[in-house]
């Protein structure tokens, strides 16, 4: 089972919006909008920076580069865990299903999140990003965690943005909706979410469905 990082098993808001609004200052870009803000909360940085504020070419690699050196000063630890996480990734453990992370973010710093939240020891692996962008979308950090598990059999991907399903959906993998995330109201059925769970108590239930339906 593979889970997101942002929006699905921490809040990581404050601190994103904090680099975001850094970044934006350095370019000499107005105020973010809390629309632009949002928006921003899961996709990839390069992505988000050209859809979100028009950006191109060498501008986009200014902003993440601006973004990701306020980030690691600090704000990357400005995350919590939502509610009803910890019991969640308990539960499917105590199930025997193998739990995996694929997260757009860099892999580095989704491993000093994990670790200062104390999730890390919850997953058999963390497939995130490059800094160089090369690895940044989420079928590709779905592909690094399916092949880290060859022997993993009906792999669910649970995410709280569009891109989240269509990222599983290009695996052929089902993907359960964070309903608790920043996504906003139909954004993930409309993607086309197998399911949305409301909170991560609903994610078994869930489950459960999928496994009937296959």
């Amino acid at each position: 089972m593979l889970f997101d990082l942002d929006g699905t098993l921490v809040d990581s808001t404050p601190g994103i919006w904090t680099s975001i609004r850094a970044a934006a200052a350095e370019l000499g870009l107005p105020e973010p909008s809390e629309a632009q803000l949002r928006s921003m909360v899961g996709p990839p940085l390069q992505d988000g920076f050209a859809g979100a504020f028009g950006l191109t070419g060498d501008d986009v690699d200014r902003a993440v580069l601006a973004y990701r050196a306020h980030y690691a000063q600090g704000p990357l630890l400005d995350a919590h865990v939502y509610p009803g996480i910890p019991e969640l990734l308990a539960g499917l453990r105590g199930d025997g299903v193998t739990l995996a992370v694929a997260t757009s973010k860099p892999e580095e710093f989704a491993l000093r999140v994990l670790d200062h939240v104390g999730l890390l020891a919850e997953f058999a692996s963390v497939h995130g990003a490059t800094f160089d962008g090369t690895v940044r979308h989420k079928d590709q950090v779905v592909a690094a965690a399916l092949a880290a598990h060859p022997d993993g059999e009906r792999p669910v991907l649970v995410g709280d943005r569009a891109h989240d399903v269509l990222g599983a959906r290009a695996h052929g993998l089902p993907c359960i909706g964070a309903g608790w995330g920043p996504a906003p109201p139909g954004e993930l059925a409309a993607a086309g979410a197998t399911v949305v769970a409301a909170t991560p108590a609903d994610v078994p239930a869930a489950l459960a469905g999928l496994e009937v339906v296959r």
